[in-house]
Formats: C-alpha cells, structure tokens, sequence
C-alpha cells in the first residue's frame, strides 16, 4: 500500500506533500562535529519518508507505517522540550523549533527504511523529511544550512540529544556520488568524488544488532570532556588545538579529557589525509585511516564495544582494507573497506565469527553515495 493510501486511511484526508530524506554512512570524522571539525560522510540509499498536510484546527497527529493502528496526538501550543515520549519526539521537536511559522495543525505519516539502532542516523533521516515538508507548506524560505541548524536545535533541546551537525547536513546536502565534506563551524561544503565501482571496491556496512541508544548519556559525556577541554585550552573548539599545541598544553587537563582531545585533534587531520587520499585513488591508505579511527575510538574515546571491535576485527582477517565502527557508538553498526571479489567470503566469515561466541547474527547491506532529502511528490 502506498504512502499516500495509507495517510487517507489513517487521517481521512490527502496528504499535501511527500518528502524523503536519507541515512547515512560516515566515512571519517566521529564526534568532531559538535566540536566544530570537518567530517565527511555520505548519504545512504535507505531513506525515511514523511507525509504531511496542514488541518483547520492546531491538533498535530502523527502515524507511523511501522506502528500500525497507533496515532500519537497533542496540540501546536502545548509542544515544549522535556516532555515524554518515544519516537514521536523527533517530530514534534521539529515541529517545535519552526515556532510561529507553523500556523496550523497537522497530519503526518512517516515510513522510515533506515534501520533504527544501527548508527545509520535514522533520526536526523527523520527530522529532515519532517523539516523539508514543512519548509515547503508554509513557504518558510529556509536554506539547506538553515533547516540542518533547525533540525539538531530539534534534537538538542526538544529531544535532549546533545548531537552535532552532520548527520542533518548530510542528509540535507548529499549529492549522489560524492562524500559530503563539511566544515562543521560554518557549514561550507565541499563534494568528493568517491567512485569505489571504478575501483572494484564496495564499503561493506556490518549491522552489529548491538543496542544502540545515545541518549543513554555516553555521547552527552563525551561531548561535555570535550568542551571541558577546549575551555580550558582556552580556545572556543578542539577544532582550534593543533597536536602540538595539545601536547604542550598537557598539564592543563585531566588525563580523561586529554585523550578524549587526542582523539579529536587526530581524527580531524584524518578527514583532510582522507581528503587527499580519495582524490589520489590511494585507496589502500584510505582503509589505513579507517583503521586508525577504530583504534582511536576505542582506546581514546572508549565508544566501542565488542561487537563492534569483533566486525572490524574479522574484516580485517579476510582482506579488507581496513575498517572502523561509525556513529556515536556503544553498538550500531562498522563499516570496512573490501575488493568487491572478496565481500562475499567475508560476509560468511564475520558471521561464523559472531556465532562462536554467542552474538547476534549480524545485518550485512551495502550502498552507493546517494542525493539528499527532497520533495518526492506533491499531491
């Protein structure tokens, strides 16, 4: 059934506009975003949608294709952070951070296809086809950039996940084709061409099925080690602190906010390497860096988990490349580098090696860089 036959049903009215946004992969640069570094992901091509219309009334009704017969309701005025709820949050988050722009109720209906829990940014795969269907129905005029500050500001303060920027950007800002390398402070863009086909490569992406839950707190620690070192490096963002200047500045920090730094600093010099080396072809030193950022994430930022550790682990036993975990961590999903001749092999292998100790099976999928969030049908 589709999208729009089942909004009719639920809501007994036609939705106004479908708008699609995707997940996505981050191929280097993890928790430098909200530090203001440069990251470059891509976006997937599985991807969430939202149906909307505007009603007569201020009632917001949400439904899920995923949650059939369950019609979350509440009212535009009474939306405000900190209340409870579920998936719904998200939504009304965004709904939210438009403020007076929104001058009616509405209905919405969403189809999410990018797997929840898996660090592919289901969530921000959600606010943006939210945020892009009502930028359009009330002609708000906001800009790409505008709409991903909107989107985290959803998250930040409606949700209470202390996210950065990428993960709305990219599904905002995605070119089919290219990786998305973004300068987290000021949101300037740049499209890298990462053609692995030409290469006979493919960027396998291992669903651990580990429980992935940032809100938990982990991610809102490491965010706060952070900033806690920038503030007393004395610059406004690690994004600001060469390695040597963190090195010299040793003595100013606790032991655990100078390798949550190291990390960091580190990982941002990866970014640009990795920049240099996609447009070099150097492909065998791309999977190089992957590796170094599973390393760093695990030993400095401790995010992994064993999982995630026993994927890249077992990749790199069967010729990939290299390989790392992605997203926030504490579970979801890795990503490794292989010939594509050698992927199958590989799959068998990383899935033997997580039965003979007792993990769930892992989700294997793959995708090519896809477009960004857009209106797939106005009705």
């Amino acid at each position: 059934m589709s999208l729009a036959t089942t909004f009719s049903n639920t809501f007994s009215s036609n939705p106004e506009i479908i708008c699609e946004a995707p997940g996505r992969v981050n191929l280097i640069g993890e928790h430098v975003d909200y530090c203001d570094g440069f990251v470059m992901p891509f976006a997937i091509s599985d991807r969430t949608y939202a149906a909307v219309s505007r009603r007569q009334d201020r009632r917001i009704r949400i439904a899920s294709k995923q949650r059939r017969n369950e019609v979350f309701e509440t009212n535009l005025d009474d939306l405000k952070p900190g209340l409870d709820g579920k998936w719904e949050r998200y939504i009304c988050g965004v709904i939210w951070a438009f403020g007076s722009k929104i001058t009616s109720g509405l209905n919405i209906l969403v189809d999410g296809q990018v797997a929840l829990g898996a660090g592919l940014s289901s969530s921000a795969a959600l606010e943006c086809s939210v945020a892009l269907a009502l930028n359009e129905l009330f002609n708000t005029e906001y800009s790409l950039s505008e709409l991903a500050r909107l989107a985290q500001r959803a998250e930040n303060e409606y949700v209470g996940m202390p996210c950065g920027i990428m993960d709305q950007s990219v599904s905002l800002m995605a070119q089919s084709g290219n990786a998305l390398l973004l300068d987290c402070r000021d949101l300037s863009t740049q499209q890298i061409p990462l053609d692995l086909a030409s290469a006979g490569l493919e960027l396998l992406i291992i669903d651990t099925r580990a429980h992935h839950a940032l809100v938990d707190g982990g991610y809102a620690e490491r965010r706060a080690s952070c900033e806690s070192a920038a503030n007393k490096l004395g610059i406004k963002a690690l994004r600001d602190c060469s390695l040597a200047q963190l090195e010299g500045s040793r003595n100013k920090l606790t032991e655990l906010e100078y390798m949550r730094a190291e990390h960091v600093v580190r990982d941002i010099e990866r970014v640009h390497e990795c920049v240099f080396r996609l447009k070099q072809n150097d492909f065998a030193a791309v999977g190089q860096i992957l590796s170094q950022s599973h390393a760093s994430l695990c030993d400095l930022f401790e995010i992994s988990c064993p999982e995630l550790d026993l994927a890249v682990a077992a990749a790199l036993a069967n010729n990939s490349l290299g390989g790392r975990m992605i997203g926030g961590g504490f579970g979801g999903s890795a990503i490794a580098l292989f010939r594509v001749a050698d992927i199958s092999a590989a799959k068998v292998a990383i899935a033997k090696a997580f039965a003979e100790v007792g993990f769930t099976e892992p989700r294997f999928f793959t995708s090519l860089p896809s477009s960004g969030a857009k209106v797939t049908q106005r009705l």
